[in-house]
């Protein structure tokens, strides 16, 4: 496969707006525990109500979670789903959440290279194949949650990922814009992505791990592993 990679050998100095001197924090993604003025009720009604879509789509797939559905699985009305979650869209994305706070917890205090302790450049290839193979682990309803790109890029925990990626790159090139080159490292790993080339394309995880590696050094302008 040939590969062209087009970078000017030096980028123009950016404004202090995008890329600021003090390094940002993590977006903190919601939980049931950080919503202290939700009612009992209001909260046992949430819990229920991801419990059943997650029943749901063990035993029918994602296609099985309508709105309808789960308020039936959870003996609720439609309504209360409807209010506690906005869409369908909503409702997948609450139950992503979970999976994504454990992302979180393991970049921001896990063992390295994932997690604090080793060099960034280490730290970057580990969180893009730590993404890759969650990801697919959860493809479909990854695919059933994502949204429009209003909806889909705005998203806290979508959000966190991309901060992440903007800190580590700050560390590897500081020189460069590192929130776009977050965001074209992002787009590497979006669940579209993976489904059209492990599902459409056959390709192995292996290859799209391999393909991450070389896209991070192309990016960085530094050797992958040997």
């Amino acid at each position: 496969m040939l590969y062209a990679v087009f970078m000017p050998s030096a980028l123009p100095p950016f404004p202090e707006s995008v890329q600021p001197s003090g390094e940002p924090q993590l977006l903190q993604l919601s939980s049931l525990e950080d919503e202290p003025c939700l009612r009992a009720d209001a909260a046992r009604n949430r819990a229920r109500l991801l419990e059943a879509a997650a029943r749901l789509i063990a035993e029918h797939g994602v296609d099985g979670v309508t709105m309808e559905a789960v308020a039936v699985a959870a003996d609720v009305g439609k309504g209360t789903v409807f209010r506690r979650f906005g869409d369908r869209t909503g409702l997948l994305m609450a139950l992503l959440d979970h999976s994504a706070k454990k992302l979180q917890a393991d970049f921001l205090g896990g063992p390295p290279p994932l997690g604090p302790g080793a060099p960034p450049l280490d730290r970057l290839r580990a969180f893009g194949v730590a993404v890759l193979y969650r990801s697919a682990e959860q493809l479909d309803l990854r695919l059933a949650a994502q949204a429009g790109p209003n909806r889909r890029y705005a998203h806290a925990s979508v959000q966190a990922l991309a901060l992440h990626v903007t800190v580590l790159l700050r560390q590897i090139v500081p020189d460069a814009d590192c929130e776009v080159l977050a965001q074209v490292l992002m787009g590497y790993l979006d669940p579209g992505l993976i489904h059209h080339l492990t599902r459409e394309r056959g390709m192995p995880m292996e290859r799209l791990e391999a393909g991450w590696i070389d896209l991070v050094a192309r990016v960085t302008q530094t050797r992958p592993p040997a």
